[in-house]
């Protein structure tokens, strides 16, 4: 398979899986934009190999044969996805350990185990989330020592507000990403968090999250100045997306048990509209 269809595969990926994403990816030149395609391809593929039906067993060993598999196509063996990625990483000049981080982070979730602390929360959230900001800030164009550092937070703070909106879903499942002190603390049971969203631990519980969320988005905010015009465009439009779901759980009360919480698409055909002039230097953003 070559290179072209490669990227080709991960562009269908793409407009197929990412709702929040694949709008803020049109405003980057193509060559970026492909590059964003391949990135969000393998973070798909290897979220779908860590969720896959089998045993824990035969997932670890998926996920094993899958980062042996990335070793080989960054070494240059033709791959229907990673092919793309190799090229991306070449291209761009992509520390692949990210790469290896997000796989690091699936890992973690193929046996549920609480986080008795925020610090190993936040753990997870870097290898799922901050080491995808780190790998798209080298894709944008970057400038500034500070960068990675406002990027990683960038990824906590996306991540935080993924958490808060899938409480009700992930607990079903039988997984609770909130830290164990905070539930406790909140007077909330460690193993479900809550059955009634209206319930005043409950409340103040999310409102405690949502309220350390918005800190590494007004920290992370500081990235936009160290990107290229392009880089600044569709970090507004990823950022200014999430941004309005955090907003959007807290002006649901953070009712997040019984419905799931979304950005409308035309909220999100707004920053993308937004974004354009940014992308060709006629605003800052």
């Amino acid at each position: 398979m070559s290179v072209a269809a490669s990227y080709a595969n991960c562009e269908r990926i793409t407009r197929a899986a990412a709702a929040n994403f694949y709008p803020a990816f049109l405003v980057l030149p193509r060559p970026r934009r492909r590059a964003m395609y391949a990135l969000y391809a393998f973070n798909r593929l290897t979220d779908d190999i860590a969720d896959d039906a089998g045993t824990t067993d035969d997932r670890r060993a998926a996920l094993n044969q899958w980062r042996s598999t990335l070793r080989e196509s960054l070494d240059g063996r033709p791959h229907p996805v990673l092919s793309a990625l190799a090229d991306t990483a070449r291209r761009f000049s992509v520390p692949q350990q990210y790469f290896h981080a997000v796989i690091d982070g699936c890992e973690r979730d193929l046996e549920p185990r609480p986080f008795p602390t925020f610090a190993e929360l936040y753990r997870y959230c870097y290898h799922v989330a901050s080491a995808v900001g780190l790998a798209c800030i080298h894709i944008w164009g970057f400038r500034g020592d500070r960068a990675p550092e406002y990027a990683e937070s960038a990824g906590v703070a996306l991540q935080l507000t993924n958490i808060l909106r899938d409480i009700g879903e992930d607990r079903d499942r039988g997984r609770v990403y909130l830290p164990v002190d905070d539930l406790k603390r909140f007077g909330c049971d460690p193993q479900r968090v809550c059955d009634n969203p209206t319930c005043e631990a409950f409340q103040e519980l999310m409102r405690f999250q949502a309220d350390r969320a918005k800190q590494y988005y007004d920290h992370s905010r500081r990235l936009e100045s160290c990107l290229d015009p392009a880089g600044r465009a569709i970090y507004s439009v990823l950022w200014g997306t999430y941004r309005r779901l955090l907003t959007r759980i807290e002006a649901a009360r953070f009712d997040v048990l019984t419905t799931r919480v979304r950005v409308p698409t035309r909220e999100k055909c707004w920053l993308v509209a937004r974004a354009l002039p940014v992308r060709w230097g006629w605003a800052r953003g």
